[in-house]
């Protein structure tokens, strides 16, 4: 797979955790460096061992499904896509009233916004794609966007969010059928 693709998914699949940091920069009162640090780093974290982990499970059951692989990751990628562009339309007014710095309530959000990880990592492993290479970059990405995003939360607000995340769903989506038409082609 080449980088480009790669950054593509890096991207889009950062994109739920950039909306999250963005609203986390909107609640936190004063807004340091460190905080900002935190909630990137476990963004960060979890996005790039999430892949790791869905390829792992992917790997095992890659013969068994292998004649419709191109399939499943255009389906999963699509799914994902939809869901992010689907959630973006949903309004979070709830988030407000909880610390984003707190470690469980951090450790939550980073779950919830890797688990399209998971599932990408899955149909990287079905499409024999080292893992790797894509698990760091995705884990960078996620890390500096998610970085950004507390800082853009801070002073802009909610003008971006839910923007965003229906860019990062139409990626997702946009590489599902790319990877759909080099296979069936």
């Amino acid at each position: 797979m080449d980088i480009i693709t790669v950054l593509f998914i890096a991207v889009g699949l950062s994109m739920d955790a950039f909306a999250v940091s963005v609203t986390s920069g909107l609640t936190i009162k004063r807004l340091r460096v460190g905080h900002a640090l935190r909630i990137a780093m476990f963004f960060g974290l979890f996005q790039a061992v999430m892949p790791l982990v869905g390829w792992l499970a992917g790997f095992s059951l890659r013969d068994f499904i292998s004649g419709v692989d191109h399939w499943i990751a255009f389906g999963l990628l699509s799914i994902i896509g939809i869901k992010m562009i689907y959630e973006a339309g949903r309004m979070k007014s709830d988030e407000k009233r909880i610390d984003p710095l707190n470690i469980y309530f951090l450790l939550l959000l980073s779950v919830a916004t890797s688990i399209d990880a998971l599932a990408v990592g899955f149909s990287l492993s079905l499409l024999n794609v080292s893992i790797i290479t894509p698990a760091v970059i995705i884990g960078i990405v996620t890390f500096l966007l998610s970085l950004s995003g507390v800082f853009i939360g801070d002073r802009l607000g909610h003008f971006f969010e839910s923007r965003i995340e229906v860019a990062g769903g139409l990626i997702l989506i946009g590489i599902g059928v790319k990877i759909l038409i080099e296979h069936l082609t």
